[in-house]
């Protein structure tokens, strides 16, 4: 007889940990698995928003290019792991006006992950503030304004 309840002592916290723990611990760590999952891809997207605008930042800025308006539409999945997200841009405001100047594009989702990725862009560049790209939108683009003064400035901004 003693036994018996050496046994139940020995298997009844295996028991416990095969029904309570495992399942608790496996879930958690799924669930940081598709995070991180989901944080890769709302990287990707934006690591490819930014390298769009910087290729059409450098093919309007050529000469050859004369002074227009353009409209680009993006090839950007609606969602990432079933959340739609936002994009906005900042531009930053270097101290030399003809120094190069970086875009910071910060990708939001709503979930609330955030990523950020940067253009490397001209002195002759300007940002339209408070432009939003909504991802799950019907107008998914870039609008480029490329004006005919001394510098060749080119106004950038999402579409909708």
């Amino acid at each position: 007889m003693p036994h018996v309840t050496i046994e139940y002592a020995i298997l009844l916290p295996v028991l416990f940990t095969q029904v309570i723990v495992f399942p608790f611990v496996a879930s958690m760590i799924t669930s940081n698995w598709q995070e991180s999952q989901r944080d890769a891809a709302l990287q990707e997207v934006a690591d490819h928003l930014a390298s769009t605008v910087q290729q059409l930042y450098l093919t309007v800025n050529r000469e050859e290019i004369l002074a227009g308006t353009i409209t680009h539409a993006l090839s950007l999945p609606p969602t990432v792991g079933s959340y739609p997200y936002t994009a906005v841009g900042s531009l930053s405001s270097p101290s030399d006006p003809n120094s190069t100047r970086i875009l910071t594009l910060t990708l939001t989702m709503e979930e609330g992950d955030t990523v950020t990725a940067a253009a490397v862009m001209g002195p002759n560049v300007i940002w339209t503030e408070g432009s939003i790209l909504q991802s799950n939108s019907a107008d998914v683009s870039i609008n480029i304004q490329k004006l005919s003064d001394s510098n060749s400035t080119i106004i950038f901004s999402f579409g909708g």
